[in-house]
């Protein structure tokens, strides 16, 4: 989709501010209210933006353990790979979830209350399914950037 200057100062404003009204977007970006929500409406029908959340502290929610899950399949069969990903689908723990390439196939975030609840949710809701072979987890000590803001300006916009 082709973004122009407006599009890209929308996008960037709604990243930081998603709660601001359509006269303090317009404020911002430097068109009128309804210019502005005609662009959301457009950008959102485009799957440009995708919804508006709420982001959350998990650690104030009670979720104190936060890690990365790298999993391994026993085989790449289609019905393996499906169940997997009906675990995935289900479990309110998994944050996260990426195929990817190299030792793992596939990296996961996971949330638990603690150590107990993390260990419990491996052994039960992973370790337990047929299709995976291996788990490698790393407990994240700390949080050095977290964010959900997409860099718009660096991204093509000639499509």
């Amino acid at each position: 989709m082709k973004l122009d200057a407006y599009d890209v100062r929308l996008l960037e404003t709604l990243q930081r501010a998603g709660r601001s009204t359509a006269a303090e977007l317009a404020q911002t970006v430097r068109l009128s209210p309804s210019q502005c929500q005609r662009r959301m409406k457009r950008l959102e029908e485009a799957g440009v933006i995708r919804g508006y959340v709420a982001l959350l502290d998990t650690e104030r929610l009670g979720l104190e353990v936060s890690a990365i899950v790298s999993v391994s399949l026993a085989a790449q069969s289609p019905a393996q790979a499906e169940a997997f990903h009906a675990v995935v689908r289900e479990r309110p723990e998994i944050l996260e979830c990426y195929m990817v390439s190299g030792e793992a196939d596939y990296v996961l975030k996971v949330v638990a209350p603690d150590l107990k609840g993390f260990s419990e949710f491996l052994l039960t809701h992973l370790l337990a399914l047929p299709a995976v072979a291996g788990v490698r987890s790393n407990i994240l000590l700390d949080s050095l950037k977290a964010t959900t803001r997409v860099p718009v300006s660096a991204g093509r916009r000639d499509e």
